[in-house]
């Protein structure tokens, strides 16, 4: 019988796979997309073939048997709230991602895809923990006018992951500890995770927080709305400056970090500004969220792509320290938490949701 699980991540600046069988990870494969590829494309939607293509070459040349595996898992995209959990791939939810109905992002490439190879298959497509488990508390999704609230957008099923990961080292539950996460990627989310929830997080995509390679973060409301009415942009252009062409981007013209710390280590004047204030701003985030726990605070995660970087975990601990132990798990357990999900599905050990318009 087949047992293997197709994983899918597209990522704002990567397309990361991986086949697992059980625990084991057969193989995996992520293929970076630069800033000059994503700019050849209107929309994320337009993406779509570009990065299938990509999946399917990288399948290819590990000289796959497709026939292994029994479902694909998909990265979750922008839907609307939903609670945590696993859940299939439907018209419905197809409908929302391709419409980009709640906004464009990579993520919702990660559905679409494991559903059209799972329909070729025969086989069941879902996703878990999407970027918009909203678990924000009352006092949380307040904004400064009535207009506006805060919104629960973040990297929910990496820092879900690492929580998990650290709570087990320090022999607890996860409902048991109260940590901050900074996840350090293409995008920036800083969350407050207590009683097993995410009560705090910043909105990632294209609300506030820190900068981050491509996202320019929290913005002064001023002059920003100035800019929307001085005529020299239209909105589509508006919104690429504060999510694809913000963030280092805007000031160095790359979204790789590891151009960054180059221009840094050279001793660069304004690649050491930039990098400095890209530590300093995720710094300002954690210690804000050290302030929302009332200084209860077990640890301090530092994760994603970035996380590899050591002056930046450096940078993060001499801020941040006095806290709580802030503790590096570099990388992304993404792949390894959306296969865990979908096994649990495919053993009926988690519910399967179905999701509603």
């Amino acid at each position: 019988m087949p047992s293997c699980i197709l994983v899918i991540n597209p990522g704002s600046t990567s397309t990361k796979i991986a086949v697992f069988e059980e625990t084991a990870r057969l193989f995996d494969k992520s293929v970076s997309h630069s800033s000059d590829e994503i700019k050849k494309y209107p929309s994320i939607a337009a993406q779509y073939e570009f990065r299938h293509e990509a999946i399917m070459d990288a399948l290819k040349a590990q000289g796959f048997d497709m026939k292994r595996l029994a479902a694909v898992v998909g990265r979750g995209g922008l839907l609307h709230p939903i609670p945590g959990g696993v859940y299939r791939v439907n018209e419905a939810m197809k409908q929302d991602l391709q419409s980009a109905r709640y906004g464009e992002h990579a993520s919702n490439l990660g559905a679409l895809i494991a559903d059209n190879i799972a329909r070729e298959l025969g086989i069941p497509a879902f996703i878990a923990d999407p970027v918009v488990v909203d678990e924000l508390s009352d006092v949380a999704r307040v904004s400064g006018n009535k207009l506006f609230a805060r919104k629960s957008i973040f990297h929910a099923l990496n820092q879900k992951a690492v929580a998990r990961r650290f709570a087990r080292e320090q022999g607890k539950r996860y409902e048991d500890v109260s940590v901050i996460v900074a996840h350090l990627g293409g995008g920036v989310s800083v969350g407050l995770h207590q009683e097993g929830k995410v009560v705090d997080v910043n909105q990632a995509l294209n609300g506030e927080g820190p900068f981050s390679p491509e996202r320019s973060g929290t913005l002064p409301a001023g002059d920003l709305a100035k800019l929307c009415f001085s005529g020299k942009y239209t909105e589509k252009e508006v919104l690429k400056l504060i999510t694809g062409a913000g963030g280092m981007v805007s000031f160095l013209g790359t979204n790789d970090m590891r151009d960054v710390e180059k221009l840094y280590h050279a001793g660069d004047p304004a690649g050491t500004l930039y990098y400095n204030a890209f530590i300093y701003q995720v710094g300002k985030a954690i210690g804000a969220l050290a302030a929302a726990a009332c200084g209860k605070v077990d640890g301090i995660i530092v994760t994603g792509g970035i996380a590899y970087g050591k002056e930046i975990v450096e940078g993060l601990e001499k801020m941040c320290s006095f806290i709580a132990p802030v503790i590096a798990y570099p990388g992304e357990g993404e792949l390894e938490a959306l296969a865990q999900a979908g096994f649990g599905a495919l053993a009926g050990e988690i519910v399967i949701r179905e999701y509603t318009v």
